[in-house]
């Protein structure tokens, strides 16, 4: 438990500097416009899902410098981090051409009329930095996947810091610069994401990392490590891809119900943030403490710290379903500051949609914990084929076809939500629980079996 909190804390108190930057943008533009607080969440997540699958596969790189630090293979971990990189710079550069489609996507989508032209500006803009997103998250792996997370802490922190500063300046403008709405939220996450990339790389290549690890020198793409590293990490971006892919449909179908209900949606998502984007550094935890133990060949270790995380996430989880269920005024006050009568008009739907959250909240943890605990050893394939059944039959499809042919219904959609959530949870701990992540590895067949006769002696001593 010591071990997986001194590697998990600040990877949670990361992830929670990348929530406050999302509710940073969310709050500032709840104060500046209703229009622009109904734009922001479907065009985010829309460019977040399209982007995803390059994230997902990028920051599987994770994985690969924990398994190879674990087997004690430096200069493998700087070789995995530039397969990651080079995979990142192409990628940024494809998705940043979805900004020429922006404004004919969002009137295909047929949104408000109102909301419709800031959510192509929101979109166009995060597609244009999606070079900077992809990268800061690949770069971020060389130190999480070796435990140094207090580096990721701060590099976040200072995006974070970066984000809401911009934010603040270029939404209602300041002195000589000008007021630019939704379109300054967009320009600030690029910079905050621009900001955490040039940090990545000046710590990365210092002196020590450049001697011990050869990150300068094993810059070069490596076909055998980059095959195998698309092997793994594909799915495990293409499982990210349809995770956010079913929510980002789930939120465009909400939109066609009515403004104030995409509106409650949004703001309903952004509260649930609060509990969620924490766990996202836990499972990173998790993923790099089993990736450490199947390169050292200990892979009863990683249950037990697997465990020992869905105790803590757990319980996080059911504190916060308490205070949806109980204290729903407490943390809408903030978005009420300079919006009182906008959320006085959303409270009564906000409210009901929380108690749906505090429901799935538990099922969430489940779903984070063991899934993260078995993409770590290189379970990735049946993340992707999972989330995508379930995601798809058991939310997606029914809201459709309730928008479609019943003329919708707001609760009953998150219903379907609610059911996707539980089930998800529930497969992933039984799959982890099965045990087949045990014998997983993702480093190369000799280098997997010379660590195993080294190191397993040493564990069972231990």
């Amino acid at each position: 438990m010591r071990e997986l909190l001194r590697v998990a804390l600040p990877l949670i108190a990361s992830s929670g500097s990348q929530s406050i930057m999302v509710m940073s943008d969310r709050m500032f533009l709840t104060w500046h416009s209703e229009e622009s607080l109904a734009a922001v969440l479907p065009a985010g997540m829309l460019n977040w899902t399209l982007i995803s699958i390059a994230f997902g596969t990028c920051q599987y790189a994770n994985t690969f410098v924990a398994q190879y630090e674990g087997a004690k293979q430096p200069e493998r971990v700087a070789a995995s981090i530039w397969q990651a990189v080079w995979l990142a710079l192409a990628m940024g550069s494809l998705f940043s051409l979805m900004s020429l489609a922006a404004r004919p996507l969002f009137d295909w989508i047929g949104h408000d009329a109102a909301v419709v032209p800031r959510e192509a500006e929101y979109f166009g803009i995060l597609s244009l930095g999606a070079v900077p997103a992809i990268l800061a998250a690949a770069l971020s792996c060389f130190f999480s996947g070796r435990r140094r997370t207090n580096v990721v802490l701060w590099v976040n922190l200072t995006a974070a810091a970066t984000n809401i500063i911009f934010d603040y300046l270029l939404i209602f403008g300041a002195g000589p610069i000008p007021e630019l709405g939704i379109r300054g939220a967009a320009v600030a996450t690029v910079l905050g994401n621009a900001a955490a990339v040039v940090l990545y790389a000046l710590l990365m290549l210092t002196k020590p990392m450049r001697d011990q690890y050869g990150t300068w020198r094993n810059r070069r793409l490596d076909r055998e490590l980059f095959g195998r590293f698309l092997r793994y990490g594909l799915p495990a971006g293409l499982h990210l891809f349809v995770d956010i892919a079913g929510f980002t449909v789930f939120m465009l179908l909400v939109g066609r119900i009515g403004r104030n209900e995409l509106a409650a949606t949004n703001l309903a998502f952004n509260l649930n943030a609060l509990a969620f984007c924490p766990l996202l550094g836990l499972g990173v935890a998790v993923s790099t403490l089993v990736g450490n133990r199947i390169g050292e060949g200990c892979p009863e270790l990683a249950a037990r710290t697997t465990w020992n995380a869905f105790l803590l996430s757990g319980s996080w989880m059911l504190m916060f379903a308490g205070i949806y269920v109980l204290l729903p005024d407490l943390i809408l006050k903030p978005y009420a500051i300079y919006a009182d009568e906008k959320i006085a008009s959303l409270r009564d739907q906000i409210v009901v949609l929380l108690r749906f959250v505090a429901i799935y909240s538990f099922f969430d943890a489940m779903s984070i914990v063991f899934g993260s605990a078995i993409r770590g050893a290189g379970d990735t394939r049946f993340a992707l084929v999972y989330s995508l059944s379930t995601g798809w039959s058991l939310m997606v499809l029914p809201t459709f076809i309730l928008q479609t042919w019943y003329g919708g219904g707001l609760f009953l959609s998150w219903s379907f939500c609610t059911l996707y959530t539980i089930v998800l949870g529930l497969g992933f701990m039984g799959r982890f629980m099965a045990g087949h992540w045990k014998s997983m590895s993702v480093l190369e067949a000799a280098s997997s079996a010379e660590t195993d006769s080294q190191t397993v002696p040493q564990s069972l001593s231990a």
